[in-house]
């Protein structure tokens, strides 16, 4: 079977073929019947495990899914909402009955016992798997929001999973870069940052202003509030280990989806997709980054079916305990708890020159109506330099554009765009400058568990994706998803790009016998004295 597509856009809206019989799954025969708690649901990784799992485990007990208010919004009305995007289609197509298990519970992570009612508590205490997905994966969040959902959530979320008689399997979906601050990450628990009681009180015991001076004090060598409060989550997880059937997975960069349930598919522009996004469409020209470190990026999809698998693999082996546990006075010495390292750079590394290259590549085939100016991406490894193309290629731009926006009546937008998109390129720059090494041995050894059958639906195996074919995919997925326009625009968007690319060749002439005369002018003068 081909795990990639050659295909280009008018195929990214194609179903794929049916998976498999799953005859011969043990994946599915051992979630047939379960009952499955998901956060998150509403986020990047959620959506898509949501969608796997109804659409490949159609015989699933029910599929409970935590929804809070949000931006006014009511839980009742998002989770109406909630089903009616594309990436549901195939969902549809295949199982067209599958709203019948998905129940919508009504929770908050940042709250005690997770917000839920007294009824809602009662009727999750059937639950058999929980996937934790649910976090807040900006960089510069504030510690409180930060330690509220990942840390206070992770928490309330174990305490809940401790009265469950019957849990079979504890996903903590955690990131690779939790445990950053070590340059080689081993597939195993780190020292916890702080006590998770002892952030909790903090952020109960002092306001926004206090907690924002003391931040940096307090993550210390952590570059930002997200894997500080990741590592504190997965230190919870370990206290727990010994009680429940827990496991971590750790995902690297995480990208549009390779295959399923569609080509390229992606809903937001955090991290590398931020990046080709701010350059594809002129923004972003410069970019702190070591081209020739590895981008660890991975698939959102191949995460998924990681995670999937990961969940069997718990349950499995706490059977395989319980069963040696009862024929044995003394429990087994056995490691009850996995942590997976899902990291693309051990088997199939990729270069941030090259990433950004074949993006540029394929970017250029199909750009967006939405371009602003035609591509120019520097990745600078000098951070001085760096600062000097800011300079030159965001913040003298913008002054100049705003000014003219000002003249004319209209309202100034791009240097406050530019602030953001330049602290946007600061916090990444920490890890586009660094290059880590990881053990993935567990992702190895569960990969080979799996049978043939498990393989082909639950696919996982980074080794094999092709770079190029899946980069090609991803930028008109970008296109389709985050820019939501049709094929009918490209002529039009071609067309903007072309008198784009001669008014940027025109500007750099122009510039460069300016300064060419300017130099030549000042030598001249300076000439003069002598």
């Amino acid at each position: 079977m081909t795990h990639t597509s050659n295909t280009y856009i008018d195929d990214l809206l194609d179903m794929s073929d049916p998976v498999v019989s799953s005859a011969t799954s043990e994946i599915i025969s051992s979630f047939e019947g379960c009952n499955i708690l998901i956060t998150g649901g509403s986020g990047f990784l959620g959506i898509l495990l949501i969608e796997k799992l109804l659409r490949c485990c159609p015989d699933i007990g029910k599929l409970y899914l935590f929804m809070r208010v949000k931006k006014g919004k009511l839980a009742e009305q998002r989770f109406a909402e909630h089903f009616n995007d594309v990436v549901y289609d195939r969902l549809k197509k295949e199982q067209p009955n599958f709203m019948t298990k998905v129940i919508m519970i009504e929770a908050d992570l940042k709250e005690l016992d997770l917000g839920l009612s007294p009824e809602n508590k009662e009727r999750l205490l059937d639950t058999n798997i929980i996937f934790h997905a649910a976090a807040t994966v900006r960089f510069n969040e504030t510690l409180r929001n930060a330690v509220k959902i990942n840390v206070n959530g992770t928490k309330q979320l174990v305490l809940f999973a401790k009265k469950l008689s019957n849990l079979k399997a504890f996903v903590h979906i955690s990131t690779a870069y939790a445990h950053c601050v070590n340059a080689f990450i081993e597939e195993k628990f780190y020292s916890s940052p702080l006590d998770a009681d002892q952030i909790l009180t903090l952020v109960d015991s002092f306001d926004d202003k206090i907690l924002d001076q003391i931040t940096p004090i307090l993550i210390g060598k952590w570059p930002n509030t997200y894997v500080f409060t990741k590592a504190i989550a997965e230190d919870i997880v370990r206290q727990c280990s010994a009680e429940i059937p827990i496991c971590i997975v750790r995902p690297a960069i995480i990208t549009s989806t390779a295959n399923e349930p569609l080509t390229g598919w992606i809903n937001n522009i955090y991290g590398a997709v931020g990046v080709v996004m701010g350059s594809g469409i002129g923004l972003l020209r410069t970019l702190h980054c070591n081209p020739d470190i590895i981008a660890d990026i991975v698939p959102a999809d191949y995460v998924v079916c990681n995670a999937i698998a990961a969940a069997w693999d718990t349950a499995k082996t706490k059977d395989t305990l319980l069963s040696t546990e009862t024929e044995n006075s003394k429990s087994p010495e056995t490691k009850r708890l996995s942590v997976f390292n899902y990291i693309s750079s051990r088997q199939n590394p990729i270069t941030w020159r090259r990433f950004m290259k074949l993006n540029e590549t394929y970017g250029l085939q199909v750009p967006t109506t939405n371009v602003l100016w035609y591509y120019m991406l520097f990745l600078n490894k000098y951070l001085l330099v760096h600062y000097i193309c800011v300079i030159f290629l965001h913040m003298i731009p913008a002054a100049i554009v705003d000014t003219l926006f000002f003249l004319t009546g209209r309202k100034p937008i791009l240097w406050k765009a530019y602030k953001k998109i330049n602290l946007f390129g600061s916090i990444l720059s920490y890890f586009t400058t660094q290059q880590w090494q990881f053990n993935n041995d567990a992702v190895l050894e569960l990969w080979n568990r799996m049978n043939p059958t498990d393989r082909e639906i639950f696919y996982f195996n980074i080794e094999d994706i092709d770079w190029e074919i899946y980069l090609k995919n991803m930028i008109p997925g970008m296109r389709l998803y985050l820019a939501h326009e049709s094929l009918d625009t490209m002529d039009v968007a071609k067309a903007r790009y072309r008198k784009l690319k001669v008014a940027h060749y025109t500007l750099l002439t122009i510039s460069a016998i300016l300064l060419t005369w300017g130099f030549v002018r000042l030598i001249m003068y300076i000439m003069s004295f002598f």
